[in-house]
């Protein structure tokens, strides 16, 4: 950025915008984000702040992308050429109305028409979150190695992207933890279902059919070909190591659970949806967090205990979808532990698979009880340590089966 002379340099998180407007209030170019000195006086409308009438004209106060608020001008409609972002400012003003029940939107003092300001606020409340809440998609799809789209919406709250989750596609190993296991031989098979490939040598039956739809029960692993294996990437016995297939949409809950996954496309029986991915902490680690989420009514550690209890992956701050699907006691979503590039019983990969038909639309759902962690009854939690003692976080699941509880 030119004007400015430093020693050292730290990774910077604010966005292009605001960037921009503090290169145009101090009157710096940087190319490198776009503010040259044909560009510093550019303008173009970012969102709608407020409305009022003047002597019979329309105006709207523009907030103006790349500028600070304290640029911000009121326009005459017709002079503005952004019809979505006027039918933005409507709409969000029209739910605000709805809400609190008011009547009319305008109010008449001294012949000025406007908008009360609580209105206001809220649009650009709406607004804010609407421009944050599409960067956070295009961050999301970005960062995604899989082919479904990731979609974002919150038609119910004002509430942005969360603060502190970073988007990852496969397990983070904490130091000390060794995810891949340096597997260096695979399957020679020419067609894997019909010949002694990588489930038979560990002892069990190809998890799916023709169709690559699973066809194993719960509690039984499946053994993928991995990327030794001569077979290739048509293969039918490669299913959880292409990643989700569909288009999903993070969407926020109108009943207190916050955000949670719904599917854009049918998803038939027995398919891969999606994996569990996030931090690989050890069990003593992930008891010490937990106390903590606890307490703040959150549920993200999974214990990895096919074989043992020693590891447990943690996806309150590391994750992908998966971080945001909910719990329910009659969920669509069944785990199943999965082995790839990595025998060790100990760190198998997760996976979640469709228990039924799920129509378009509907949201997806796991039992979180599926973990292996500890159930907390009001039999089995009185001859537990203190330190094992957790707080029972309330179901609002909704199911007719419901447990009332999430542990």
């Amino acid at each position: 950025m030119e004007g400015w002379r430093g020693a050292w340099y730290v990774p910077c998180l604010a966005s292009h915008e605001t960037l921009q407007e503090l290169c145009r209030k101090e009157n710096l170019r940087c190319k490198s984000i776009g503010i040259t000195n044909k560009s510093l006086k550019s303008y173009e409308v970012e969102y709608l702040c407020d409305y009022k009438v003047e002597e019979g004209k329309e105006y709207y106060l523009v907030k103006w992308k790349g500028w600070p608020e304290s640029s911000n001008t009121w326009e005459p409609q017709k002079n503005l050429k952004c019809p979505k972002l006027l039918e933005n400012f409507l709409s969000d003003k029209d739910e605000y109305l709805s809400r609190m029940k008011e009547g009319k939107a305008l109010k008449v003092r001294n012949s000025v028409k406007a908008l009360k300001p609580a209105v206001a606020d809220y649009i650009v409340k709406k607004a804010k979150q609407r421009i944050a809440l599409q960067r956070w998609k295009e961050e999301l799809n970005r960062k995604k190695n899989h082919k479904g789209m990731i979609l974002v919406e919150n038609t119910v709250d004002l509430e942005g992207p969360p603060i502190d989750f970073y988007y990852i596609n496969e397990y983070k190993p904490a130091p000390g933890i060794n995810v891949i296991n340096g597997i260096t031989t695979g399957c020679e098979c020419s067609d894997c279902p019909a010949e002694k490939c990588c489930p038979k040598e560990a002892g069990f039956i190809l998890a799916y059919n023709k169709r690559k739809k699973l066809k194993i029960q719960p509690g039984l692993p499946i053994y993928e070909c991995n990327s030794f294996c001569r077979c290739g990437p048509d293969c039918p016995n490669r299913i959880v190591q292409k990643g989700t297939q569909y288009s999903l949409c993070i969407f926020r809950t109108n009943n207190g659970r916050g955000w949670g996954v719904k599917t854009l496309q049918k998803i038939k029986t027995n398919s891969f949806v999606m994996e569990y991915v996030g931090e690989v902490i050890t069990s003593e680690e992930a008891e010490r967090r937990g106390q903590f989420y606890d307490n703040q009514g959150n549920t993200y550690l999974f214990d990895l205990d096919y074989d043992s209890d020693e590891f447990t992956v943690d996806a309150a701050r590391y994750g992908n979808v998966s971080h945001f699907v909910n719990h329910s006691c009659d969920p669509n979503l069944q785990v199943f532990n999965v082995f790839i590039d990595n025998l060790d019983l100990r760190l198998p990969r997760i996976a979640l698979f469709s228990t039924r038909t799920i129509k378009a639309g509907e949201e997806l759902t796991f039992d979180y009880q599926m973990k292996g962690s500890i159930d907390l009854t009001s039999d089995s939690a009185d001859g537990l340590s203190p330190s094992k003692k957790r707080i029972r976080t309330v179901c609002k699941c909704g199911a007719v089966c419901c447990r009332g509880y999430l542990n």
